[in-house]
């Protein structure tokens, strides 16, 4: 076990080089001089001598990789420079939203989980009875449905119309419902689908008639076996997914004025803020190759064919 995460840490290393290098490089091939925004940001008419200056204090008049390495050893010391907006350390801005991006990113997993679970594993035993019928709408309903149409849909219902949930903001339990709702609606109908898929599959094995000939209870037969092993490529699908939501539920958090790592990015963009720009590209990749990994080690936990011999050879 030990082996394979030493290999997988090591994977990341070049991952981390790319992505890093391509943010780095897109950033100044773009048309935007970063020393002009940070004027601009800070709502001072910008000359050339001050053009000059905020160059030469950015270190932008050095060679584009020399620039790069500064750049690369700040990032592992977390040091990802100051917000041209708040003039505060963009690490301090980062670590004071990024925990209610976690609490409505687990919020709307935990509850896409409750939900897709029995209503995936109950519409394959009762194939196209009305269980499944009911989860193919919902699901069409939730695959189709735009994300910030859907939020403002259950704000004119549940906050203008009956007056029962806040609109935006974040404070008590009741402010996370609307937003976990609305970005559980498209995981569930994912997911759903997906683990009814797995479970019928699974049906079919001869390991499931071995077990009936064998005189196994089928609560057994359905939890102990079928359902742990039909879990595990839902279980993928919630790794893939949570390091986007941990990354910044940006349409949720701008509808719902959630202040979270996703809506600080949107604002980082219209004020052409490039370090917080920079720190959210960076740290994204960093989470979903850390969700990817704690995927990989629960999958082998659940699926007893899966060995860590054959993983650390492949």
């Amino acid at each position: 076990m030990g082996s394979y995460i030493g290999r997988r840490l090591l994977a990341v290393l070049p991952i981390f080089l790319f992505a890093t290098f391509l943010t780095f490089l897109l950033i100044h091939l773009s048309p935007v001089d970063p020393a002009e925004a940070y004027l601009a940001a800070s709502h001072i008419q910008p000359t050339e001598e001050l053009i000059a200056q905020k160059r030469q204090e950015f270190g932008l008049d050095q060679p584009l990789l020399v620039q790069y390495a500064q750049a690369l050893m700040k990032m592992c010391r977390l040091d990802f420079g100051t917000s041209y907006i708040s003039n505060q350390p963009v690490w301090d801005e980062v670590m004071l939203r990024m925990p209610a991006t976690i609490q409505l990113a687990f919020s709307s997993l935990l509850l896409a989980v409750i939900v897709s679970v029995p209503l995936g594993f109950l519409s394959a035993l009762y194939k196209n009875g009305v269980i499944d019928q009911i989860s193919r709408l919902l699901a069409f309903f939730g695959a189709s449905i735009p994300q910030f149409w859907l939020g403002y849909l259950l704000i004119y219902f549940f906050a203008v119309k009956l007056d029962l949930l806040p609109v935006q903001g974040k404070g008590t339990l009741a402010n996370l419902v609307l937003p976990s709702l609305t970005l559980a609606m498209g995981l569930i109908a994912v997911y759903s689908r997906l683990l009814r898929t797995s479970v019928l599959e699974q049906l079919r094995e001869p390991y499931v008639l071995y077990a009936r000939t064998r005189g196994l209870k089928e609560k057994l037969i359905m939890g102990k076996h079928v359902l742990k092993i039909a879990f595990s490529p839902m279980l993928t699908g919630l790794g893939m997914n949570m390091g986007k939501l941990l990354a910044g539920t940006i349409i949720v958090e701008e509808v719902f004025s959630w202040p979270g790592f996703g809506r600080y990015f949107i604002e980082a963009i219209f004020n052409r803020d490039i370090p917080v720009i920079q720190c959210y590209v960076l740290l994204s990749a960093c989470l979903f190759i850390l969700c990817n990994l704690i995927v990989d080690l629960l999958q082998m936990y659940l699926n007893p064919r899966i060995s860590w011999k054959g993983r650390t050879e492949s």
